[in-house]
């Protein structure tokens, strides 16, 4: 099977001026590894078969990732009947150094943030965002910081899932 990526949705729609391409075995599951792509950029891809058969239907993207990633993670320290504590716990998992960073989630129920400690709150209904203080934004490679939160809620949910870019 060969894998060809586009630089745009309407030159994989044509097969025309593909940017790279790898080739698998002949199942239709499995994994290829394309070195060199630019990071933090939309490819969009197509297959065909080892007799260079076109597959018509199947056409995607994908978003490479960024050089400067992070990883968000929350740990909920104390939890009693209308609220809860947790610590939030920001990793650089890139191969470049942060110069800032920013975390965001949705609550699933009636949360709402109290206080936060170690960042600064943005919030717009369900959707909250914590952004970096002053002094603890920059992250090498590897390095880890940590926000903490005091939210009031009906409900203590079992755990948080958080989105982290910089």
């Amino acid at each position: 099977m060969t894998i060809r990526l586009f630089a745009s949705r309407e030159d994989a729609q044509l097969w025309q001026a593909p940017l790279a391409e790898a080739v698998s075995g002949p199942e239709r599951t499995g994994a290829v590894t394309i070195y060199r792509l630019a990071p933090n950029t939309e490819y969009w891809y197509r297959f065909s078969d080892a007799e260079g058969r076109r597959d018509p239907y199947a056409i995607s993207s994908a978003r490479t990732l960024s050089l400067t990633a992070c990883r968000a993670t929350a740990t909920i320290d104390a939890r009693w009947g209308n609220g809860f504590v947790a610590t939030v716990t920001v990793r650089n998992i890139g191969t470049q150094p942060l110069d800032r960073w920013r975390v965001a989630w949705r609550w699933s129920g009636d949360e709402r943030v109290q206080t936060v400690w170690g960042g600064v709150v943005e919030t717009a209904g369900a959707d909250v965002a914590v952004r970096n203080a002053p002094y603890n934004g920059a992250l090498t490679p590897g390095a880890v910081t940590t926000f903490g939160l005091l939210v009031v809620s009906s409900a203590v949910p079992d755990g948080l899932t958080m989105a982290c870019d910089s």
